[in-house]
């Protein structure tokens, strides 16, 4: 318990003795000709106010401030009523009880916060940066791009970058929700917010700490709050509107039978008096913002970041969910698996074959050699793995080609590598190659020199991860990909994938998506999971936008709505069960508020119900529906 918690505790403790001693004297007749008379007030009013002054302050701050209509001022109204037809006890216990759901409130969002509050926690004090062969820890703020950092063990990594020295575990579990310990050494990438394990690491920075994974996690987690759902919203216009409606009701109720029927006001008051504790407002405006950030504090438990409760609310609709293959679906992890020199190159003896397969690889090497894409990194790769080094020296006028591959000029020659789009654009005769896997083709001056089939491995568990999809209630699954037809359905028949989109340009991912949209029906969501910078624009028209978190560029992580830390996208199936099982307890909520209160609201305008039932109906109800709230915080 907080500090303030602890108070409020305390003040209830000697409110409730109070008035148990109060109301004991009462019954056993102590108070004698005094009973039922003005003299008790003074009595009555100290346990009141010891529980109560604060919700007067704010009642009367409120109606100063022109916010009238709010609980505070109902739990006012109402109890100053019943002091005014001399039911002291029951105004005093009103406001009692009141506090004691209030209580409950406040224990309930901090429980819920505690997960969110656990990601607030990887923010890094400090950073030890080596200057003159000396370590001067300095504010993270302050390291610049390529600043060598030292991470004893025990202390959080303040920033990202790549190891230069040492190696160690490292413990992502604040940023994946992935409890075992990764092994990290030189020349590893390695992110901000873990923390360091046995070994003492060095590390060059490759951003600013604005830039850093840590900022960007606590970026969207500051921001999450902010974005409320559909039923969230309307829960708050309905307050908004049901608050004074009730209030004008309980005056008409007070006054109007009176004059209609006759009879004293005393009754009528009373009856009014009860109408508006019951009408509180507090289980609904409480209990169904507390089931959305209990959801999202669950999500981030498990590894994921929800950007909002709109955004857990959509993932419980989502029907189809369309992915990016490279990445995504597939590891990126790409090993040149053939090398296949022109059959005009190809001919002669085994040492002339393997001389030409040597020259190919050496230039396709040279043409990849300023590319990050996982295709360039393996060719590379390749050709290091025989010996070779790329002479960069030797490479000018590099320049991409969106959707169909690069244009270099090595040794002064025009060297085209890419796909077989750019073959029939450049009108070179080129002979194509079956099978299965990613097919680079290589020209020289316009001359096929022959190509290179780069294969990429299918993620653990990724098929596992459609399947559980389809059970969370997923219709269909769709895969996006620049890579080739029989590549990319080799790998959808792997998976399960309902629908595969190959050979596309970066623009007519976004046109699928359109279509598919276009094909949804009601309330039905879908959603987009990619992770490169050219998924973005993707992620951003989707109705849900997942970025893989981990590999993921920071253009996708932008754009989405949904990242995955670790990139394990089983977890999608598991944030959709998350997301439906908050739906679930925000939606039960609801209907027990709103059902409970208008029953004892009908009971009590009739006199049926008394001032206990009103608790009942308002702290009483508040309570459960707290209670059920915490349950979205419990993951599988």
């Amino acid at each position: 318990m907080t500090k303030k918690q602890k108070n409020v505790l305390w003040r209830i403790i000697i409110s409730f003795v109070l008035l148990a001693a109060l109301m004991a004297c009462g019954h056993l007749g102590m108070f004698g000709a005094l009973a039922g008379t003005w003299a008790l007030l003074p009595a009555y009013a100290v346990p009141y106010l010891i529980i109560g002054y604060d919700i007067i302050y704010k009642a009367l701050r409120n109606i100063k401030n022109g916010q009238i209509f709010d609980e505070n001022f109902l739990m006012m109204l109402a109890t100053f009523g019943a002091f005014g037809v001399k039911e002291y006890s029951e105004a005093a216990a009103v406001m009692l009880f009141y506090q004691v759901g209030e209580l409950f409130q406040s224990y309930a969002v901090g429980k819920s916060r505690q997960s969110i509050a656990a990601m607030m926690d990887i923010c890094p004090e400090y950073a030890n940066v080596e200057q003159d062969g000396e370590v001067v820890q300095v504010d993270p703020d302050d390291v610049e791009v390529g600043s060598v950092i030292v991470v004893k063990p025990g202390e959080r990594i303040p920033l990202d970058g790549v190891v230069e020295e040492g190696e160690s575990y490292i413990d992502t579990a604040a940023l994946t929700g992935e409890s075992v310990p990764r092994k990290v050494s030189a020349g590893k990438e390695i992110f901000s917010g873990c923390v360091n394990g046995s070994g003492t690491l060095k590390i060059r920075t490759t951003k600013e700490f604005d830039d850093s994974t840590v900022a960007k996690i606590l970026e969207l987690v500051e921001n999450a709050s902010s974005k409320k759902a559909k039923t969230e919203k309307f829960i708050t216009k309905f307050a908004r509107y049901y608050t004074p409606a009730v209030t004008i009701s309980a005056v008409l109720l007070a006054f109007v039978p009176p004059f209609v029927l006759g009879g004293g006001f005393g009754e009528w008051i009373q009856r009014a008096c009860t109408f508006l504790v019951i009408s509180c407002p507090c289980a609904l405006v409480i209990s169904v913002p507390l089931g959305f950030f209990g959801g999202i504090g669950a999500a981030s438990r498990m590894g994921v970041l929800v950007k909002g409760g709109n955004y857990l609310e959509a993932v419980a609709e989502v029907k189809t969910i369309v992915f990016d293959k490279t990445g995504t679906l597939t590891k990126g992890e790409f090993k040149v698996t053939e090398i296949l020199p022109s059959e005009q190159k190809a001919g002669g003896s085994k040492e002339r074959r393997d001389g030409r397969s040597r020259e190919l690889l050496e230039l396709a090497a040279l043409g990849e050699g300023y590319s990050n894409h996982p295709i360039a990194v393996s060719i590379r790769e390749a050709y290091e793995e025989q010996g070779g080094k790329p002479d960069m020296d030797r490479v000018s006028e590099a320049k991409e080609i969106a959707g169909y591959g690069i244009c270099v000029r090595v040794d002064n020659k025009e060297v085209l590598l890419g796909n077989e789009k750019l073959m029939e654009r450049e009108q070179i005769a080129y002979q194509s190659v079956a099978g299965v896997g990613t097919v680079v083709y290589a020209a020289c001056e316009k001359r096929y020199l022959g190509a290179l089939v780069i294969s990429d491995v299918v993620k653990e568990g990724a098929a596992e991860a459609i399947r559980d999809m389809k059970k969370a209630g997923v219709r269909k699954c769709v895969m996006l990909t620049g890579d080739r037809r029989e590549a990319a359905e080799a790998a959808a028949a792997a998976l399960g994938i309902d629908e595969v989109h190959a050979e596309l340009l970066p623009g007519d991912k976004v046109s699928i998506v359109e279509t598919l949209l276009d094909g949804q029906r009601g309330k039905e969501k879908l959603a987009f999971a990619g992770d490169g910078i050219n998924d973005a624009p993707v992620l951003s028209r989707a109705d849900i936008g997942i970025a893989m978190g981990s590999m993921g560029s920071d253009a996708a992580i932008e754009a989405a709505d949904v990242v995955l830390m670790d990139d394990d996208v089983r977890k999608i199936a598991a944030v959709m069960r998350c997301a439906g099982k908050t739906l679930g307890i925000v939606r039960q909520n609801i209907v027990f508020a709103l059902g409970i209160k208008a029953l004892v609201l009908i009971l009590g305008a009739f006199g049926m119900a008394n001032m206990w039932e009103a608790v009942f109906a308002d702290v009483g109800v508040a309570v459960i529906a707290i209670m059920n709230s915490m349950r979205a915080l419990k993951t599988e």
